[in-house]
């Protein structure tokens, strides 16, 4: 019997290889390539044939659409990270480190939509059914009626799919499945990217809603090919450290609501618990203001979340460091550039170390503002006044950009109570508007503005 061809495969980008290297001629990537079966050439009639539709070539004026229905889960942060809730026939991804919380979110999910009268089936392959049984009673889901399926191979797996119908499965995870038609072993790209299609094929024919779980590897991406992102409708990402009690969801990817939306969830005795008010999270309690701290508010999706940014500003050796949590690095050497050239803050002898509270990650340039200010705080001992934030970018030549939705995120800073902001002038809201009662808000051009502006009010 002739033996089977291999190729090696890359389990950062998918790029294959002819024979093993250290590193993938590809991506460059250290120590990605695995060994998998090479597909025969010789010709065949192939596995996804029987699921090929053909259609002729139509208009979009002429395609009948209409907006998709969704079937909320029951726990609102959650729907609000999906956008409104789960859409029939769609395939979401979700990854996070190990102990996050993806299976017990999704447990409670899934006992949230049975109760509503929805059909649903778990599908382990990780666990025992004893065991998943064993938390779902730590949960307090006391009488539960969710289906529950221990098996890691494919075709038992869609066939349960086929004859129960469920209106939502879960698959926990897709990196424990295998098919029959390979040989590899479960969870290598070749039976990754394999079980995926298959499931993602099956939820679009039968409209059953279906969840899969992935691993993520040490940089935090999933594990297995990225192709599998593509596949599917939506990808989340669990975010947060195991030794604090909050979780943060980030939508990645979603065919059917906005990306980047969040959702922050908090680790309870009984499971994960939406939290409505994620700003009072990222906020320190101060009993008075303290030099260093500024808050800001930030934009995760379509949700105005307050942060406060803190900075400590000490003396350093002839190679000062500049370390931040939280915040982009480089652009923290940029901005302490801006601040000596334009607004005479030299911090060039000085240790800086910036942070964003919470363990939330700040991406948008329109934390700048409230970055520079509080280094300066920092460096003169001076704290900012009681109930002050800002948020604006800052360019290169010093000027102060406006941060998209700044009304939204004033209307959110007055909700809370705020009482002084400064931000950019384009971001000022119209006179006499009751949303902003309350907040006195400060409108400059430059950055030098923005300092001189927070002496005068501390």
């Amino acid at each position: 019997m002739a033996k089977d061809k291999t190729q090696y495969i890359c389990n950062e980008c998918g790029g294959t290889s002819p024979k093993w290297l250290g590193k993938c001629p590809h991506c460059n990537a250290w120590n990605t390539l695995v060994e998998s079966v090479a597909e025969s050439t010789a010709p065949a009639k192939n596995r996804f044939a029987s699921l090929a539709k053909t259609a002729e070539v139509t208009t979009l004026a002429d395609i009948e659409a209409t907006d998709v229905q969704r079937t909320p889960t029951g726990h609102d942060e959650l729907d609000r990270v999906l956008g409104g809730g789960i859409v029939e026939g769609g395939v979401v991804l979700i990854g996070g480190d190990p102990g996050i919380g993806k299976s017990t979110l999704l447990l409670q999910a899934l006992d949230s939509l049975q109760r509503a009268g929805l059909k649903t089936l778990y599908v382990t392959g990780e666990e025992s059914g004893a065991q998943v049984a064993l938390r779902s009673r730590r949960l307090g889901l006391d009488g539960s009626q969710v289906s529950v399926l221990a098996e890691i191979q494919l075709e038992k797996i869609l066939a349960t799919l086929d004859a129960t119908r469920p209106a939502i499965a879960v698959i926990d995870s897709i990196q424990t499945v295998y098919s029959e038609q390979l040989t590899s072993a479960p969870g290598s790209v070749a039976q990754v990217r394999e079980c995926a299609a298959h499931l993602t094929r099956a939820a679009k024919a039968s409209g059953t809603a279906i969840v899969l779980v992935g691993h993520v590897t040490k940089e935090g991406a999933l594990a297995g090919p990225r192709v599998l992102e593509h596949m599917v409708d939506t990808v989340l990402y669990f975010e947060g450290d195991t030794h604090s009690s909050f979780r943060l969801i980030r939508a990645i990817k979603n065919r059917f609501g906005a990306v980047n939306e969040i959702g922050v969830f908090a680790m309870t005795e009984k499971g994960l618990k939406g939290v409505s008010n994620p700003s009072a999270i990222f906020l320190s309690q101060h009993s008075e203001p303290v030099p260093g701290s500024c808050v800001m508010v930030t934009l995760e999706g379509t949700r105005p979340m307050l942060v406060e940014i803190q900075a400590l500003v000490d003396s350093g050796g002839p190679s000062p460091r500049r370390l931040s949590v939280g915040l982009d690095r480089d652009r923290l050497a940029m901005l302490l550039a801006v601040l000596h050239r334009h607004a005479g803050v030299a911090c060039m002898d000085q240790d800086v170390f910036v942070n964003a509270v919470g363990g939330v990650r700040i991406s948008e340039p329109a934390a700048d503002l409230a970055v520079m200010l509080s280094i300066t705080s920092s460096l003169r001992g001076k704290p900012l006044p009681k109930g002050f934030l800002a948020f604006g970018e800052v360019g290169l030549a010093g000027e102060v950009r406006p941060a998209p939705r700044g009304q939204d995120r004033l209307k959110e800073a007055a909700k809370l109570g705020f009482s002084v902001a400064v931000v950019p002038k384009a971001n000022l809201p119209r006179k006499n508007d009751k949303a902003f009662e309350g907040l006195t808000v400060h409108g400059v051009d430059r950055i030098e503005e923005a300092m001189e502006l927070a002496r005068s009010l501390a």
